[in-house]
């Protein structure tokens, strides 16, 4: 087992009721599971996303924690959070890290592995 070490297990969801395709705007949310698989107690500090859709327009979200906390997690603890964003475009793709600082001052990375937004071939409007 490494050290410094958590795992992201990441459902991402179309939201219909918040989208508004007519107007170029698909929303989508994101569940993640944060799992400290290392052997240190571990705070997650920072989140940087990529978030791309499929014209490969990407843009980028960097800030302090996850939906305002910054969780300390124990050894074999998980935190979960949804949040979400909005795409031009009816599918892209996300992906990431995560900067943590480990109880013994180590300063680690994790990488968060691109995961698909897509709507599902939901009715397009024609016009």
């Amino acid at each position: 087992m490494a050290k410094y070490r958590f795992r992201v297990d990441v459902q991402p969801a179309y939201l219909p009721d918040q989208s508004a395709p007519e107007e170029g705007l698909w929303s989508f949310s994101y569940t993640i599971t944060i799992t400290n698989s290392g052997e240190v107690p571990a705070q997650l500090i920072s989140r940087h996303w990529f978030i791309t859709d499929a014209n490969g327009k990407v843009e980028q979200v960097k800030g302090l924690g996850v939906v305002g906390h910054q969780p300390l997690l124990q050894p074999g603890q998980s935190f979960q959070y949804t949040s979400g964003c909005r795409l031009r475009t009816p599918t892209g793709t996300m992906h990431g890290s995560y900067f943590c600082v480990a109880e013994d001052g180590e300063r680690f990375d994790v990488e968060i592995a691109p995961f698909l937004l897509d709507d599902g071939g939901a009715p397009r409007v024609l016009h």
